[in-house]
C-alpha cells in the first residue's frame, strides 16, 4: 500500500477527474452545449466531487477527510442524476452515458471504502495508507 502525500495520489480523485473531463467533452457539443442550465449543473457537480476530495485531504484529520469524502459521494449521485436527464433529452448517447456512469460508480465505491477506512483510523491524513483498492 502506498502512502498518500498529495490529493492527486487519491484514486477516487483520479477517477473523478477522468469523469469530469468526459463530462466537459460531451457537454461542449450539440444540443447539450445549448442547455446552459443542465450543462452548467452537471459540470459543477462533477467538479464538486474533485474539490471535496481535495478539500477533505487538506483538512489534515481523518474524521474531517471522511466527511468530505461523503460530500463528494453526494456529488457523485447528483452528477449521475443529471446524467439521466441528459440521456432522456438525447443530449448524450447511451455509450457516453454508460462510460461516464461507470467512472462515477467506480468513484463512488472508492470514496465509500476510503471513508470507511478513515473512520476506523486514528492516524493523520499524511500517514494514511492508500487502502482504496481493498
Amino acid at each position: 500500500m502506498a502512502t498518500i502525500k498529495r490529493f492527486e495520489d487519491i484514486l477516487g480523485w483520479q477517477k473523478s477527474r477522468q469523469a469530469t473531463a468526459v463530462i466537459y467533452e460531451v457537454t461542449g457539443h450539440g444540443t447539450f452545449s445549448k442547455d446552459f442550465g443542465l450543462r452548467d449543473q452537471i459540470r459543477r457537480s462533477s467538479v464538486s466531487i474533485m474539490a471535496n476530495i481535495a478539500e477533505g485531504f487538506g483538512r489534515r484529520s481523518d474524521r474531517e477527510f471522511a466527511n468530505f469524502l461523503n460530500y463528494a459521494h453526494g456529488s457523485v449521485a447528483e452528477t449521475q442524476s443529471h446524467l439521466y436527464v441528459a440521456l432522456d433529452m438525447n443530449y448524450v448517447s447511451k455509450a457516453d452515458f454508460d462510460r461516464i456512469y461507470q467512472l462515477l460508480d467506480e468513484t463512488s465505491r472508492i470514496l465509500m471504502g476510503f471513508s470507511k477506512h478513515l473512520r476506523g483510523s486514528s492516524r493523520s491524513t499524511t500517514d494514511t495508507q492508500d487502502s482504496q483498492d481493498s
